[in-house]
């Protein structure tokens, strides 16, 4: 198979520094602290699609790192995300991370009504109150951007640039995915791993290890996959699929998919994976497009959260593809949770080292870089004490 021409015009060094992050902050409580704020509070993170609020009053909640996201669809169809959080004592308006209402929100604290557009109807017993601005006591908005359907979420203002103006290098080709068409194809999943979460992320940076421990995706794909750097907060990995599989999963999957209509020929039989900087991807396949991030819970502890949409005309051939398709992606998530166990616990061992990344592991590299030029503090091999982490960040970053 050949090899297409990238969707970004980047160069792709022969060879990279070999280093990755020290061992220590994948452990230190401090550096999560500012990981948490600087990384997941000031990036965009991915809420849901727009198909998952199908009905004025249908909406999604979930939590990350201290903060409590409500996107519910309004009464005029718009999608607006809020703090699921009561203007009265801080209660959650909401307790399930999906639900409908009719017509209103009610904190189930005290009872404040809330209209759909976040806007505060009234208080419970309101002669109890001064009388309460229905907009300043209202739901607080956050931040939010529909691209392709998809809702993403900022709970504090960064440097990052739009959704849109992130996925720009690829808008020619996501183009032809349709994602705003798309329809759930399940719920909104979510687990446990007993990692921290950059080791989630070192193992899905690089498809180095495809061939050996993803014996389905390397029968699916095996040598045309390839990995594109984090460039401006996004990467790209691609892979074509083969004609043939050995593996009952893949080879009937391979007979059984059937392309979209219209599609370029180098996307026709393309799984293609777009990262977002710091912890998401959307994932697209010739039957189905599907998200998942990472949320960490603590240094050890990681919530993977994702959903998996489909094409709301699939032919019955590929409904069967599609489910295959699920099936060879959740084996491969199950041996990458194994994988990310034994890296992350190997950085509390007196014998690990570091990472010596081979030229193939780009995509861990460039992803480090990111991490690195938000927080300075990563470039230290040797472990600061944990009073200290914030302070030396700090200097670093601004040069004092």
């Amino acid at each position: 198979m050949n090899r297409p021409v990238s969707s970004r015009d980047i160069p792709i060094p022969e060879t990279w520094d070999r280093c990755g992050l020290p061992g220590w902050t994948y452990h230190s409580k401090a550096f999560l602290e500012l990981e948490k704020q600087e990384l997941f509070r000031r990036h965009w993170q991915i809420a849901c699609h727009v198909s998952d609020l199908p009905d004025p009053g249908n909406y999604i909640a979930f939590d990350m790192c201290g903060e409590r996201a409500l996107v519910l669809r309004g009464a005029d169809g718009e999608v607006r995300a809020f703090h699921n959080m009561c203007r009265h004592r801080g209660a959650r308006v909401v307790a399930d991370e999906k639900g409908a209402c009719k017509g209103a929100l009610v904190c189930p604290f005290h009872g404040w009504v809330y209209n759909l557009d976040g806007s505060l109807r009234g208080a419970a017993r309101p002669k109890s109150f001064p009388e309460l601005d229905k907009v300043e006591f209202g739901l607080q908005p956050l931040e939010a951007e529909i691209w392709n359907g998809f809702v993403f979420v900022r709970f504090e203002p960064g440097s990052q640039a739009s959704v849109a103006e992130l996925f720009a290098p690829f808008a020619d080709e996501t183009v032809h995915f349709d994602m705003s068409s798309l329809v759930p194809a399940g719920e909104i999943w979510t687990m446990v791993s007993k990692v921290n979460w950059k080791s989630v992320r070192d193992v899905d940076n690089e498809g180095y290890h495809v061939a050996l421990a993803h014996p389905a995706l390397q029968d699916l794909y095996g040598r045309s996959y390839f990995d594109e750097p984090f460039v401006g907060g996004m990467s790209r990995s691609y892979a074509e699929c083969n004609e043939n599989g050995r593996r009952w999963s893949v080879r009937n999957y391979l007979k059984l998919m059937q392309p979209r209509p219209n599609m370029p020929e180098h996307l026709k039989r393309a799984w293609v994976y777009y990262g977002l900087f710091p912890n998401a991807v959307i994932a697209v396949t010739p039957e189905l497009v599907q998200f998942y991030q990472e949320f960490p819970l603590s240094t050890g502890e990681t919530l993977l959260r994702g959903s998996i949409y489909r094409y709301r005309d699939e032919t019955r051939q590929q409904t069967l593809a599609r489910k295959l398709a699920i099936r060879i992606d959740n084996e491969t998530m199950g041996e990458d949770v194994r994988l990310t166990e034994w890296s992350n616990e190997a950085m509390n061992s007196s014998a690990f080292k570091g990472f010596y990344l081979s030229d193939l592991e780009y995509g861990v590299r460039s992803h480090h870089d990111h991490l690195r030029a938000v927080l300075p503090v990563s470039k230290l091999d040797e472990r600061p004490s944990e009073d200290d982490v914030a302070r030396l960040n700090e200097e670093m970053a601004t040069g004092t």
